[in-house]
């Protein structure tokens, strides 16, 4: 049998089901809660001879079946400061920013407001259950979290959220290595590293102590070193609770840190589908038309596959170009062991402290064509229009390719 996952949220399908009156156990609708009502969002406001009415959308109801709910019926503070927070920012917004004293003794609001609230309050649900989605898929112990303070953009339809690398058919990511070092303590003579001609990555405190361009390698899932090997740190993803926010210039999303990350330290993994550049040239052309690409080639070796962050990805995909950056692209080997198919791994450049945005330079080493929300980063080697960049700072290079 076939199975096709459903894109229904949960509160349309028990909206479908009270609509029908009917009774559904695997979505929560049975004899006991078919009539429960409990408030979702407030969507309008009115005053009747001297009462204050809100307008309720029921959580699991269809929009039909809101009704006129005097406040003092309301037990949900929280919506109630929600809905009087995004009245007072649209109203704001209309006064173009200048401080607006609100009036407590309007009968009514006008539909322009009333419209922005509802947009908001189910803005606000859209990116709360993108948050919860996003971390119940990552592997990691760092917290994700989502933030639009700037306009009523929701969560990208068409993304989906990846650990790792998504090989195209025909591409194998894991090269079926079967050995590891023997060290009991690593670094040891022939540890990882040593024996691929490297030096160890990583010092004692666990930060990068290499050159950018030079690769990192490993210890891998054969390894006699256990899960506190100092050369164990890429494998186990992001530290750091990081958010994806909404930028107020222009820039679609962008990533911020919600902890202080000291110099050196490893933030998270660029991943997406791994294809070959000839797919990547195809792709790269359609972007071009939506305005967008999300392309990085894997170049360490050679130019024969490409990441492609576009539709599967991480965190690492909201992460905006500048040209001061304070992350740097490296190269990392762990069970796969193929020169054209490294893992890319980003590192602190300085001192970044909590609320600061994450960003790097898409033309450093890495031969990266990539781009935010807002039609940044293009490969100059694929010698399209050129780009204005918005990054601001003060070297800025004014475009990005």
């Amino acid at each position: 049998a076939w199975y096709v996952p459903c894109l229904a949220s949960l509160e349309t399908l028990q909206e479908l089901c009270r609509k029908e009156n009917l009774r559904c156990k695997s979505i929560g609708i049975t004899n006991k809660n078919l009539k429960s009502y409990e408030v979702e969002y407030l969507c309008d406001y009115k005053v009747e001879e001297g009462t204050e009415y809100y307008l309720v959308k029921w959580k699991g109801w269809p929009e039909s079946s809101n009704t006129w709910e005097p406040q003092e019926n309301l037990k949900c503070p929280l919506l109630l400061e929600n809905f009087l927070s995004d009245k007072n920012e649209y109203l704001s917004r209309v006064r173009e920013g200048k401080a607006l004293k609100v009036r407590n003794h309007i009968k009514a609001l006008k539909p322009a407001v009333a419209d922005y609230i509802v947009k908001k309050a189910k803005q606000r649900i859209a990116l709360q259950r993108w948050k919860e989605e996003l971390n119940r898929k990552k592997n990691h112990k760092a917290m994700i979290l989502v933030e639009n303070t700037v306009d009523l953009e929701g969560p990208p339809l068409d993304f989906y959220y990846i650990n790792e690398y998504k090989p195209a058919p025909g591409i194998n990511v894991i090269n079926g290595i079967t050995t590891g070092c023997e060290c009991a303590d690593c670094p040891a003579e022939k540890c990882c590293p040593k024996e691929a001609g490297f030096i160890l990555a990583y010092n004692k405190r666990k930060k990068l102590k290499i050159q950018p361009g030079l690769p990192i390698y490993e210890c891998n899932s054969f390894c006699r070193c256990g899960p506190d090997c100092p050369n164990r740190i890429v494998q186990k993803g992001t530290p750091y609770s990081l958010c994806i926010f909404r930028t107020n210039n222009g820039r679609g999303w962008g990533v911020k840190t919600l902890q202080n990350i000291k110099t050196n330290s490893f933030v998270m993994e660029y991943v997406g589908e791994v294809i070959t550049s000839e797919e990547a040239e195809r792709r790269g052309q359609l972007y071009d038309n939506q305005g967008n690409t999300y392309l990085f080639d894997l170049d360490y070796d050679s130019d024969e596959f490409t990441v492609d962050a576009a539709r599967y990805g991480n965190v690492s995909h909201f992460v905006n170009h500048s040209c001061d950056p304070n992350l740097q692209v490296f190269n990392v080997f762990i069970d796969n062991l193929d020169l054209r198919l490294p893992r890319i791994a980003l590192f602190s450049t300085r001192t970044i402290k909590a609320g600061e945005e994450l960003t790097f330079d898409y033309q450093m080493k890495g031969s990266i064509d990539l781009s935010s929300d807002s039609a940044d980063g293009l490969s100059p080697s694929r010698k399209r229009i050129r780009t204005v960049c918005k990054c601001g700072a003060v070297c800025c290079r004014g475009y990005l390719n």
